[in-house]
């Protein structure tokens, strides 16, 4: 593996800012982000991306890449949770098992955009609709997850925990990220499609505004990340190792997919780094809420203190790497 790659990414504005953040905690700094803000830019960087997403897929069209690799999206978000339930029993019980299986099959929007910026970064053409595929991957995970605890839990739950498919459905489809990703897609496809003099309309607040915006939301998430770091010593080593672990296997697998899709090398690894990272906003929201049995400790520590960090530092030029060695393979 090239070590230049790994370089650059972590010179990356974002990527530095995010370990100022993570420095400024471990030097007891005073920096603080006021609360409202990274949920603000959390809510602009969903919005925007989905928006330029809708704009692309209007232009690239439902071509006959674009529907299996959104098939091949949403089998992964089935698939991960279940190999991830059937290790992590090996050590934890039913609810925190699905729990931290759900958070790990579904996905990172900021770890996307990091991917994203780094293909820019290292000029690698990508394709709009593969932010379809970020859409498309956040709730199936959760569904996987809520079932595991509903066939797989004690008989004897309580009858106020009892969960009902709707609410299930509705928790994992309508969540504020999905919904507001899904419906800027929606926005970005009709705006580019009856009203094209919309896009350089909002160009100013969706394009140029945006790596910076980018770069403050990974200063507070460098902040988060770190503050989470001391309650890793609760998750134990098997947890710890899981955390590293499953992102690799999850790319490892992922790149074969996106190799049988014939995906190109920029494609290919936004499809690896979807499969590869792990939810620490949706999931933990629906899991609190429907399995308190679980440890939020647990899902929200290793996710964010280790697996994001490790993902946008490390992870993605690693993932290249495993791109450019397999993908020019022959067909499988």
């Amino acid at each position: 593996m090239e070590i230049n790659p790994i370089l650059q990414n972590v010179l990356a504005p974002p990527v530095l800012f995010f370990l100022i953040g993570a420095i400024s905690v471990l030097f007891k700094s005073d920096l603080e982000i006021p609360a409202p803000l990274p949920k603000l830019f959390s809510l602009y960087l969903l919005l925007a991306i989905g928006f330029k997403g809708g704009i692309e897929i209007q232009k690239s069209g439902f071509t006959d890449q674009v529907l299996p690799t959104l098939s091949a999206a949403i089998l992964m978000s089935l698939i991960i949770p279940l190999i991830g339930f059937l290790i992590l029993r090996l050590k934890f019980d039913v609810f925190n098992s699905a729990a931290i299986a759900a958070a790990y099959g579904s996905i990172s929007a900021v770890t996307f955009i990091s991917a994203e910026s780094f293909l820019e970064s290292q000029k690698i053409a990508f394709d709009g609709f593969m932010v379809g595929a970020l859409a498309l991957m956040e709730s199936p995970a959760i569904i996987v997850g809520l079932l595991l605890v509903k066939f797989a839990a004690p008989k004897n739950r309580p009858k106020s925990r009892k969960m009902h498919l709707s609410a299930i459905l509705h928790e994992s489809l309508l969540n504020g990220s999905v919904y507001l990703l899904l419906s800027s897609l929606i926005v970005g496809f009709l705006t580019a499609s009856s009203n094209p003099s919309g896009i350089a309309k909002m160009e100013p607040f969706t394009g140029q505004l945006f790596y910076g915006a980018e770069c403050f939301f990974l200063l507070d998430m460098g902040i988060v990340a770190a503050q989470r770091l001391p309650r890793l010593k609760n998750a134990g080593s098997f947890l710890i190792g899981f955390a590293i672990f499953m992102p690799l296997f999850n790319a490892f697998i992922g790149v074969f997919v996106a190799r049988f899709l014939s995906l190109g090398p920029g494609n290919a690894l936004l499809f690896v780094v979807l499969c590869a990272s792990a939810s620490y906003l949706a999931v933990p929201a629906a899991m609190r809420m429907t399995v308190p049995e679980a440890k939020s400790s647990y899902y929200i520590s290793t996710t964010l203190g280790l697996t994001f960090p490790f993902n946008i530092v490390l992870g993605i030029p690693i993932y290249m790497s495993l791109v450019n060695t397999i993908i020019p393979l022959s067909p499988l």
